[in-house]
C-alpha cells in the first residue's frame, strides 16, 4: 500500500516539477543586480564578491554591482538585505560569523533572525585563517610572539575585520588557550585593518587568507600560524606554517571559515534556484578555483538552497559554542 501511495504521489507531483524547473531557469534580472558585502572594501570577502560579480555579469546579461555596507559585524548590511525587495535583484555575500555567529554575540540587540529574514542560496568558498605579524616586528615564530605577550600583557595589538568576526572570536579563543592578553582592535572590514598592519600601526592579525597572502608573498607581513588544526599544504608560501594541533595541542582549535550567498527572506524558491544554478556555473569553473586557491580558500557548493539551509542551521550551534567558549561580546 505504501508503494502505491509513493507511486501516486510521484505521479501527482510530476506535472508540477517541470514547470518549477522551467520557472527557475527562466528568471532573469531586468536591471542591474546589487551584490551586498556587509563589510568595508578591500578585505577577503570583498575580493571574493568582486570575483563573483565579474563572472556573473555575462551570465545574467546585467551588471552585478558590489555594494559595501559595513558595520556591526555585518549586521547593518544583512539587515538592509533582509528589508530589500524579494525579486532577485539584491543578494548578499556574507561570512560565517555574520550568518551564524552574530545572533549569539549580539543577543537581544541582533536586528534580524538570519535563517528567517534571509533566504539561503549556497556557500561559495571555505578555508581557514592565518596569523600574521608586521614584518618589522621581531617575532619569527608563534612561540616567540606568545612569550612576548605573556611578558607584556596587553602590549601586542591585533586588528580584525570587526567585532564578532571570525578573526575576533578565534583570537579570543587562542588567547584563552595560550594564557595571554592581546589587545583586540576592531575595524570596519579587513581592508582597513590590513592597511594599518602593513603600516605598522598594529602588530598582528588573525584573519582569513585571501587578502593577506599577497602581502605575505611580498614580504610586508610574516605568517606564524594557521588557524586550522593541520597545516595548509595547498597554498604556495605557507606549506610549512604550523597549525593549532602542533602549536596549542589539546586546545581543539580548528578554525574554518566560509562565505555564502543569501537573498532577502521570502524570495520565491524559483529565483533562489536560479541563483544557485548561476553560482554553480561560476564556482565549478576552473578559473574561479584557480583564483581563490592560491589565496587560501577553496571553492565549495551546496547541493541546493535547502541543503545550505541545513548546513547553516547546524553551524549556528557550532558558532554558539565558539562565542561562549571565547567569552567574546559585541562592543
Amino acid at each position: 500500500m505504501s508503494h502505491r501511495r509513493t507511486l501516486l504521489a510521484a505521479a501527482l507531483a510530476a506535472p508540477f516539477a517541470a514547470p518549477f524547473a522551467a520557472r527557475a531557469q527562466s528568471w532573469a534580472p531586468s536591471r542591474p543586480v546589487r551584490l551586498v558585502v556587509p563589510i568595508a572594501a578591500g578585505g577577503a570577502l570583498d575580493i571574493t564578491a568582486r570575483l563573483l560579480g565579474e563572472r556573473l555579469t555575462p551570465l545574467l546579461g546585467q551588471q552585478v554591482v558590489v555594494e559595501n555596507r559595513a558595520g556591526a559585524g555585518g549586521n547593518i548590511g544583512a539587515q538592509h538585505v533582509a528589508q530589500s525587495e524579494r525579486d532577485g535583484h539584491t543578494i548578499m555575500l556574507a561570512a560565517a560569523n555574520t550568518l551564524a555567529g552574530n545572533k549569539w554575540l549580539y543577543g537581544n540587540r541582533m536586528p534580524i533572525e538570519p535563517t528567517r529574514d534571509l533566504a539561503p542560496v549556497t556557500r561559495v568558498s571555505t578555508g581557514t585563517i592565518l596569523m600574521v605579524v608586521n614584518a618589522q616586528r621581531p617575532w619569527r615564530t608563534f612561540a616567540e610572539l606568545i612569550a612576548f605577550a605573556r611578558a607584556n600583557p596587553g602590549r601586542v595589538t591585533m586588528g580584525s575585520s570587526g567585532t564578532g568576526t571570525t578573526s575576533h572570536l578565534y583570537i579570543e579563543t587562542v588567547k584563552r588557550a595560550a594564557g595571554v592578553d592581546i589587545t583586540h582592535v576592531p575595524y570596519r572590514g579587513g581592508g582597513p585593518a590590513i592597511q594599518d598592519l602593513v603600516a605598522g600601526n598594529i602588530d598582528m592579525m588573525f584573519d582569513v587568507m585571501p587578502a593577506l597572502m599577497p602581502h605575505v608573498r611580498e614580504g610586508r607581513i610574516r605568517a606564524l600560524a594557521v588557524g586550522s588544526a593541520q597545516p595548509v599544504n595547498f597554498v604556495p608560501g605557507i606549506e610549512t606554517v604550523p597549525g593549532m594541533a602542533t602549536l596549542l595541542p589539546g586546545s581543539g582549535i580548528d578554525a574554518q571559515a566560509w562565505y555564502a550567498v543569501t537573498a532577502p527572506g521570502g524570495t520565491p524558491a524559483p529565483i533562489l534556484e536560479r541563483w544557485h544554478a548561476l553560482l554553480a556555473q561560476v564556482v565549478r569553473a576552473p578559473d574561479f578555483g584557480a583564483r581563490i586557491t592560491p589565496l587560501g580558500f577553496q571553492p565549495v557548493l551546496d547541493d541546493s538552497p535547502a541543503a545550505f539551509l541545513e548546513f547553516w542551521r547546524a553551524q549556528e550551534v557550532v558558532w554558539r559554542g565558539l562565542v561562549e567558549t571565547s567569552g567574546a561580546t559585541a562592543e
